[in-house]
């Protein structure tokens, strides 16, 4: 069985390059269940044109953005290991990425850690620019027990994700693309709706009795069979005639006067 993929937060180095030596690294508790990319550019007012007629001429841009959003939830009551009393213990690792710190150029600058937020193929760099923590569950000792992060991370660029490969899934043993049969559908019907002419052929891959009368939410393989029930027909038995091969006699009459 394959292992749940886990959404981390990684501290980079400055030049958004690699992974800093000895940054911290955080896993989330539970993956987001969306994540939401916006893109936008940078318009630069046009010199010149009539504003007042509406007309601003011709649009400019400037540097692109992209920002990513999304939502954390952290929760000790559903911690089966090295569980603690308070959730904030869990969301200041979090917090960390949103934590200034002195720039090594000019030590009187502060900046934000470079963080690399990574799920799967999905990979994103840039700087947390908000975060939103929300408590929403306590102990009877007034601890807070379960919490909500949203965070906003932005880059100053459009942000294009690149693949490698052709992105087909490979097929797998045991999977077909089905169909499922409607009210009053039958195998001939499945078929031309999906471009097979072979409705017998399909019929007989699936093991269809009675093409004339399918069973609503029936599963069909459309693709089964095509071209292997040229003059057959679903459920019927044929078999060759049989030849009975001529007699001869190898015996002759000779009449001698």
């Amino acid at each position: 069985m394959t292992e749940l993929a886990k959404a981390q937060l990684i501290q980079l180095d400055d030049d958004f390059k690699k992974e800093k030596p000895g940054g911290e690294k955080v896993s989330v508790q539970f993956n987001p269940e969306t994540l939401k990319v916006t893109f936008a550019n940078q318009l630069v007012q046009p010199q010149g044109g009539d504003q007042a007629a509406g007309n601003t001429g011709r649009q400019f841009v400037g540097a692109g953005t992209t920002k990513l959003a999304l939502t954390l939830w952290f929760d000790v009551t559903a911690m089966t290991e090295d569980a603690v009393d308070d959730v904030r213990r869990l969301t200041q690792k979090v917090i960390f990425f949103m934590t200034p710190t002195p720039d090594k150029a000019d030590a009187k600058k502060m900046v934000p850690p470079a963080t690399r937020f990574v799920w799967g193929s999905f990979l994103f760099d840039g700087i947390v620019e908000g975060l939103e923590e929300s408590l929403e569950f306590f102990g009877t000792d007034g601890k807070p027990l379960r919490a909500q992060v949203s965070l906003t991370i932005g880059q100053q660029k459009i942000l294009t994700s690149e693949f490698k490969g052709d992105g087909k899934v490979p097929s797998s043993p045991g999977q077909k693309p089905m169909s499922q049969a409607k009210q009053g559908d039958t195998a001939q019907s499945m078929a031309a709706k999906n471009g097979q002419s072979d409705w017998k052929g399909m019929a007989a891959a699936n093991g269809i009795e009675d093409p004339l009368r399918l069973s609503p939410g029936q599963l069909i393989d459309v693709r089964a069979g095509a071209g292997a029930g040229i003059g057959f027909s679903a459920g019927a038995n044929i078999q060759p005639p049989s030849i009975t091969p001529p007699k001869f006699s190898a015996s002759a009459s000779v009449k001698i006067n």
